[in-house]
Protein backbone atom coordinates (compact mmCIF):
# COMPACT_ATOMS: atom_id res chain seq x y z
CA UNK A 1 0.00 0.00 0.00
CA UNK A 2 2.85 2.36 0.89
CA UNK A 3 4.59 1.64 -2.42
CA UNK A 4 1.37 2.36 -4.34
CA UNK A 5 0.94 5.64 -2.45
CA UNK A 6 4.57 6.63 -3.15
CA UNK A 7 4.08 5.82 -6.84
CA UNK A 8 0.94 7.95 -6.94
CA UNK A 9 2.76 10.88 -5.29
CA UNK A 10 5.69 10.55 -7.72
CA UNK A 11 3.36 10.49 -10.71
CA UNK A 12 1.46 13.51 -9.37
CA UNK A 13 4.71 15.44 -8.84
CA UNK A 14 5.86 14.66 -12.36
CA UNK A 15 2.52 15.83 -13.76
CA UNK A 16 2.82 19.08 -11.81
CA UNK A 17 6.38 19.58 -13.08
CA UNK A 18 5.22 19.01 -16.66
CA UNK A 19 2.37 21.48 -16.12
CA UNK A 20 4.80 24.05 -14.73
CA UNK A 21 6.82 23.85 -17.95
CA UNK A 22 3.73 24.27 -20.16
CA UNK A 23 2.17 27.18 -18.26
CA UNK A 24 4.55 29.88 -19.66
CA UNK A 25 3.89 28.66 -23.21
CA UNK A 26 0.13 28.63 -22.59
CA UNK A 27 0.26 32.15 -21.16
CA UNK A 28 2.20 33.45 -24.17
CA UNK A 29 -0.21 31.73 -26.59
CA UNK A 30 -3.19 33.07 -24.68
CA UNK A 31 -1.93 36.67 -24.62
CA UNK A 32 -0.49 36.90 -28.12
CA UNK A 33 -2.60 34.40 -30.12
CA UNK A 34 -5.94 33.34 -28.63
CA UNK A 35 -6.98 36.65 -27.03
CA UNK A 36 -6.27 38.72 -30.19
CA UNK A 37 -8.09 36.07 -32.25
CA UNK A 38 -11.20 36.22 -30.06
CA UNK A 39 -11.12 40.04 -30.10
CA UNK A 40 -10.79 40.04 -33.88
CA UNK A 41 -13.82 37.74 -34.19
CA UNK A 42 -15.83 40.22 -32.13
CA UNK A 43 -14.50 43.17 -34.14
CA UNK A 44 -15.56 41.52 -37.40
CA UNK A 45 -19.20 41.94 -36.31
CA UNK A 46 -18.74 45.63 -35.53
CA UNK A 47 -18.21 48.90 -37.38
CA UNK A 48 -15.64 51.35 -36.03
CA UNK A 49 -12.60 53.45 -36.87
CA UNK A 50 -9.24 53.89 -35.20
CA UNK A 51 -10.52 56.95 -33.34
CA UNK A 52 -13.93 55.53 -32.40
CA UNK A 53 -14.87 55.73 -28.72
CA UNK A 54 -17.72 53.25 -29.17
CA UNK A 55 -18.22 50.42 -31.64
CA UNK A 56 -21.46 49.80 -33.53
CA UNK A 57 -22.70 46.21 -33.69
CA UNK A 58 -23.61 45.43 -37.33
CA UNK A 59 -23.98 41.66 -37.19
CA UNK A 60 -23.22 39.94 -40.51
CA UNK A 61 -23.09 43.18 -42.50
CA UNK A 62 -19.31 43.03 -42.85
CA UNK A 63 -19.47 39.43 -44.05
CA UNK A 64 -22.15 40.35 -46.58
CA UNK A 65 -19.86 43.13 -47.83
CA UNK A 66 -17.07 40.58 -48.07
CA UNK A 67 -19.11 38.46 -50.48
CA UNK A 68 -19.86 41.44 -52.73
CA UNK A 69 -16.37 42.97 -52.65
CA UNK A 70 -14.88 42.67 -56.15
CA UNK A 71 -11.38 43.41 -54.82
CA UNK A 72 -11.63 40.26 -52.69
CA UNK A 73 -11.98 38.18 -55.86
CA UNK A 74 -8.90 39.88 -57.32
CA UNK A 75 -7.01 39.24 -54.09
CA UNK A 76 -7.99 35.57 -54.03
CA UNK A 77 -6.96 35.18 -57.66
CA UNK A 78 -3.56 36.76 -56.96
CA UNK A 79 -3.04 34.72 -53.78
CA UNK A 80 -3.93 31.49 -55.59
CA UNK A 81 -1.56 32.40 -58.43
CA UNK A 82 1.09 33.17 -55.80
CA UNK A 83 0.51 29.77 -54.19
CA UNK A 84 0.57 27.76 -57.43
CA UNK A 85 3.80 29.33 -58.69
CA UNK A 86 5.38 28.97 -55.24
CA UNK A 87 4.52 25.26 -55.11
CA UNK A 88 6.05 24.66 -58.54
CA UNK A 89 9.22 26.68 -57.95
CA UNK A 90 9.85 26.61 -54.21
CA UNK A 91 8.68 23.06 -53.52
CA UNK A 92 9.27 21.45 -56.91
CA UNK A 93 12.54 23.09 -57.82
CA UNK A 94 13.62 23.10 -54.16
CA UNK A 95 13.29 19.30 -54.07
CA UNK A 96 15.26 18.92 -57.31
CA UNK A 97 17.93 21.31 -56.05
CA UNK A 98 18.22 19.40 -52.78
CA UNK A 99 18.58 16.09 -54.63
CA UNK A 100 21.30 17.55 -56.86
CA UNK A 101 23.24 18.98 -53.92
CA UNK A 102 23.09 15.62 -52.12
CA UNK A 103 24.34 13.75 -55.18
CA UNK A 104 27.82 12.22 -54.92
CA UNK A 105 29.05 14.33 -57.84
CA UNK A 106 28.43 17.55 -55.87
CA UNK A 107 29.50 16.24 -52.44
CA UNK A 108 32.61 18.46 -52.24
CA UNK A 109 30.86 21.61 -53.48
CA UNK A 110 27.63 20.99 -51.52
CA UNK A 111 28.55 22.94 -48.33
CA UNK A 112 29.47 26.07 -50.30
CA UNK A 113 26.43 25.78 -52.59
CA UNK A 114 24.08 25.26 -49.63
CA UNK A 115 25.38 28.48 -48.08
CA UNK A 116 24.98 30.38 -51.35
CA UNK A 117 21.38 29.24 -51.84
CA UNK A 118 20.47 29.87 -48.19
CA UNK A 119 21.91 33.41 -47.98
CA UNK A 120 18.81 35.12 -49.53
CA UNK A 121 16.68 33.62 -46.75
CA UNK A 122 18.49 35.54 -43.99
CA UNK A 123 18.30 38.88 -45.83
CA UNK A 124 15.52 41.22 -44.72
CA UNK A 125 12.55 41.20 -47.10
CA UNK A 126 12.62 45.01 -47.13
CA UNK A 127 16.20 44.92 -48.39
CA UNK A 128 15.30 42.24 -50.95
CA UNK A 129 12.36 44.30 -52.26
CA UNK A 130 14.52 47.44 -52.56
CA UNK A 131 17.11 45.38 -54.44
CA UNK A 132 14.52 44.05 -56.89
CA UNK A 133 13.00 47.51 -57.26
CA UNK A 134 16.36 48.50 -58.75
CA UNK A 135 16.50 45.29 -60.83
CA UNK A 136 13.06 46.04 -62.32
CA UNK A 137 13.74 49.74 -62.94
CA UNK A 138 12.68 50.39 -66.58
CA UNK A 139 15.43 52.94 -67.30
CA UNK A 140 18.55 51.63 -65.59
CA UNK A 141 17.42 48.33 -64.09
CA UNK A 142 19.62 45.27 -64.34
CA UNK A 143 16.93 43.14 -65.98
CA UNK A 144 16.19 45.45 -68.89
CA UNK A 145 19.89 46.26 -69.28
CA UNK A 146 20.70 42.56 -69.50
CA UNK A 147 17.98 41.96 -72.10
CA UNK A 148 19.28 44.85 -74.20
CA UNK A 149 22.84 43.57 -73.88
CA UNK A 150 21.96 40.14 -75.30
CA UNK A 151 19.85 41.60 -78.10
CA UNK A 152 16.37 41.02 -76.67
CA UNK A 153 15.24 44.65 -76.54
CA UNK A 154 11.72 43.61 -77.53
CA UNK A 155 11.34 41.79 -74.19
CA UNK A 156 12.08 44.85 -72.05
CA UNK A 157 9.11 45.96 -69.97
CA UNK A 158 8.00 48.32 -67.24
CA UNK A 159 7.87 45.25 -65.07
CA UNK A 160 6.15 46.72 -62.01
CA UNK A 161 4.06 49.24 -63.96
CA UNK A 162 2.26 46.84 -66.30
CA UNK A 163 -0.80 44.87 -65.22
CA UNK A 164 0.38 41.92 -67.30
CA UNK A 165 3.76 41.56 -65.63
CA UNK A 166 3.49 43.24 -62.21
CA UNK A 167 2.13 40.24 -60.30
CA UNK A 168 4.65 37.85 -61.80
CA UNK A 169 7.47 40.28 -61.00
CA UNK A 170 6.35 40.48 -57.38
CA UNK A 171 6.05 36.68 -57.11
CA UNK A 172 9.56 36.24 -58.52
CA UNK A 173 10.99 38.10 -55.52
CA UNK A 174 9.64 35.49 -53.09
CA UNK A 175 10.87 32.61 -55.21
CA UNK A 176 14.39 34.02 -55.24
CA UNK A 177 14.43 34.41 -51.48
CA UNK A 178 12.61 31.28 -50.28
CA UNK A 179 13.66 28.46 -52.61
CA UNK A 180 16.97 27.98 -50.78
CA UNK A 181 15.18 27.59 -47.44
CA UNK A 182 12.83 24.93 -48.82
CA UNK A 183 15.80 23.15 -50.41
CA UNK A 184 17.52 23.02 -47.00
CA UNK A 185 14.46 21.32 -45.49
CA UNK A 186 14.50 18.73 -48.24
CA UNK A 187 18.23 18.19 -47.77
CA UNK A 188 17.62 17.30 -44.13
CA UNK A 189 14.97 14.79 -45.21
CA UNK A 190 17.16 13.32 -47.96
CA UNK A 191 20.07 12.84 -45.56
CA UNK A 192 17.85 10.59 -43.43
CA UNK A 193 17.19 8.20 -46.32
CA UNK A 194 19.19 4.94 -45.88
CA UNK A 195 22.08 4.83 -48.36
CA UNK A 196 21.38 1.12 -48.85
CA UNK A 197 18.32 1.98 -50.95
CA UNK A 198 20.36 4.01 -53.41
CA UNK A 199 23.14 1.43 -53.54
CA UNK A 200 20.68 -1.39 -54.24
CA UNK A 201 18.97 0.64 -56.97
CA UNK A 202 22.34 1.47 -58.51
CA UNK A 203 23.29 -2.21 -58.53
CA UNK A 204 20.00 -2.97 -60.29
CA UNK A 205 20.94 -0.46 -62.99
CA UNK A 206 18.51 2.32 -62.06
CA UNK A 207 19.45 5.72 -63.45
CA UNK A 208 19.71 8.83 -61.27
CA UNK A 209 16.33 10.05 -62.55
CA UNK A 210 14.65 6.75 -61.63
CA UNK A 211 16.34 6.80 -58.22
CA UNK A 212 14.99 10.31 -57.70
CA UNK A 213 11.38 9.40 -58.55
CA UNK A 214 11.27 5.93 -56.98
CA UNK A 215 13.39 6.48 -53.87
CA UNK A 216 13.88 10.17 -53.05
CA UNK A 217 10.36 11.43 -53.73
CA UNK A 218 8.52 8.67 -51.78
CA UNK A 219 10.97 8.90 -48.86
CA UNK A 220 10.55 12.67 -48.43
CA UNK A 221 6.75 12.76 -48.85
CA UNK A 222 6.23 13.99 -45.28
CA UNK A 223 8.63 16.87 -45.80
CA UNK A 224 6.89 17.50 -49.13
CA UNK A 225 3.59 18.05 -47.33
CA UNK A 226 5.25 20.26 -44.72
CA UNK A 227 6.95 22.50 -47.28
CA UNK A 228 3.84 22.64 -49.44
CA UNK A 229 1.62 23.77 -46.57
CA UNK A 230 4.23 26.27 -45.36
CA UNK A 231 4.55 27.65 -48.88
CA UNK A 232 0.82 27.89 -49.53
CA UNK A 233 0.14 29.43 -46.10
CA UNK A 234 2.89 31.96 -46.77
CA UNK A 235 1.35 32.75 -50.16
CA UNK A 236 -2.01 33.56 -48.54
CA UNK A 237 -0.44 35.78 -45.87
CA UNK A 238 2.12 37.55 -48.07
CA UNK A 239 2.32 41.29 -47.45
CA UNK A 240 5.80 42.80 -47.68
CA UNK A 241 6.51 42.16 -51.36
CA UNK A 242 3.38 43.74 -52.89
CA UNK A 243 3.31 46.50 -50.27
CA UNK A 244 6.91 47.64 -50.81
CA UNK A 245 7.16 47.06 -54.56
CA UNK A 246 3.76 48.15 -55.89
CA UNK A 247 1.38 48.98 -52.99
CA UNK A 248 -1.14 46.75 -54.77
CA UNK A 249 -0.88 48.54 -58.13
CA UNK A 250 -1.07 49.26 -60.92
CA UNK A 251 -4.74 49.54 -60.03
CA UNK A 252 -5.42 46.34 -58.11
CA UNK A 253 -3.19 44.12 -60.26
CA UNK A 254 -1.00 43.03 -57.33
CA UNK A 255 -3.54 43.36 -54.52
CA UNK A 256 -3.50 40.45 -52.06
CA UNK A 257 -5.65 39.70 -49.02
CA UNK A 258 -3.27 40.97 -46.35
CA UNK A 259 -2.56 44.19 -48.25
CA UNK A 260 -6.27 44.76 -48.83
CA UNK A 261 -6.84 44.24 -45.11
CA UNK A 262 -4.12 46.77 -44.26
CA UNK A 263 -5.43 49.41 -46.66
CA UNK A 264 -9.01 48.90 -45.49
CA UNK A 265 -8.07 49.30 -41.84
CA UNK A 266 -5.31 51.92 -41.83
CA UNK A 267 -5.90 53.85 -45.05
CA UNK A 268 -9.70 53.74 -45.39
CA UNK A 269 -10.06 53.60 -41.59
CA UNK A 270 -12.67 50.84 -41.65
CA UNK A 271 -11.38 48.58 -38.90
CA UNK A 272 -14.50 46.42 -38.64
CA UNK A 273 -14.35 45.32 -42.28
CA UNK A 274 -10.56 44.90 -42.03
CA UNK A 275 -11.17 42.47 -39.16
CA UNK A 276 -13.55 40.53 -41.40
CA UNK A 277 -10.85 40.23 -44.08
CA UNK A 278 -8.48 39.06 -41.36
CA UNK A 279 -10.99 36.33 -40.46
CA UNK A 280 -11.05 35.20 -44.09
CA UNK A 281 -7.25 34.90 -44.05
CA UNK A 282 -7.43 33.01 -40.76
CA UNK A 283 -10.01 30.53 -42.09
CA UNK A 284 -7.92 29.83 -45.22
CA UNK A 285 -4.70 29.29 -43.27
CA UNK A 286 -6.50 27.24 -40.60
CA UNK A 287 -7.91 24.92 -43.25
CA UNK A 288 -4.47 24.51 -44.78
CA UNK A 289 -2.97 23.78 -41.35
CA UNK A 290 -5.69 21.18 -40.75
CA UNK A 291 -4.78 19.51 -44.04
CA UNK A 292 -1.18 19.31 -42.81
CA UNK A 293 -2.27 17.84 -39.47
CA UNK A 294 -4.50 15.14 -40.98
CA UNK A 295 -1.88 14.35 -43.61
CA UNK A 296 0.63 13.58 -40.87
CA UNK A 297 -2.00 11.52 -39.08
CA UNK A 298 -2.66 9.47 -42.21
CA UNK A 299 1.10 8.94 -42.74
CA UNK A 300 1.51 7.63 -39.18
CA UNK A 301 -1.46 5.26 -39.51
CA UNK A 302 -0.06 3.80 -42.71
CA UNK A 303 3.16 2.98 -40.89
Amino acid sequence: MAKRWDGFRLKKRRNLEALAFTVPALVILGVFVFYPLVRNIIYSFQSFTLSSVTKEWVGLKNYAALLSDKIILTCLKNNILYALISIVIQVGFGLVLAAVLEDVAFRKLAPALRSIYFIPTVISMTVVCLLFDFVYNPQMGLLNSFLEMIGLENLTRIWLGSKKTAMYAVIAVSQWQSTGYVAMLFIVAIQKIPRDLYEAAEVDGASKIKRFFYITVPQVRQMFFVTMILTVSGAFTVFNEPYILTSGGPGTATMVLSLHMYQTGFVKNNMGYASTIAMLIFVITAVLSSVQFFSFGAEKEER
